[in-house]
């Protein structure tokens, strides 16, 4: 599998204007109408997505393994947030980046991720093979 695309320094980004229905109640995560933690979370997720996943080579995609981040600011409902990736090594199939999160005002979230390249075919067989013997 050919990763020489992939370098340190790629970024990538992912907004979202904060409804209710990414706010704690409502995805079982707290009781104060404000920003989810596993929402931001999917937002670094997604940023990540964005600075790597189209180098990838055909049938290949990357699986989040690893997330070590701090959610430190809240976020009221209207507010725009802006999550970013930096892609920080590339080692093997593993791919680390810094993200961080920032609402309007502030930085709302920092941390680490980590995410290993699969082929999607070979995955999907082990996971099907799982999943058969499930019962």
């Amino acid at each position: 599998m050919d990763l020489s695309k992939l370098r340190a320094g790629l970024t990538g980004s992912a907004e979202l204007l904060v409804g209710s229905e990414h706010t704690a109640p409502s995805i079982g995560s707290g009781v104060i109408p404000v920003l989810g933690t596993p929402v931001m979370i999917n937002l670094m997720e997604a940023a990540a997505l964005a600075a790597a996943e189209h180098l990838l080579p055909p049938g290949h995609q990357s699986l989040g393994i690893h997330l070590d981040v701090r959610h430190i600011a809240a976020t009221p409902i209207g507010m725009r947030v802006r999550a970013t990736a930096e892609l920080t090594q590339v080692d093997g199939r593993t791919l680390t980046f810094r993200v961080d999160a920032r609402d309007d005002k502030e930085t709302i979230g920092d941390g680490a991720h980590q995410r290993v390249v699969v082929n999607v075919a070979r995955f999907d067989q082990r996971v099907q093979a799982k999943a058969a013997t499930a019962n």
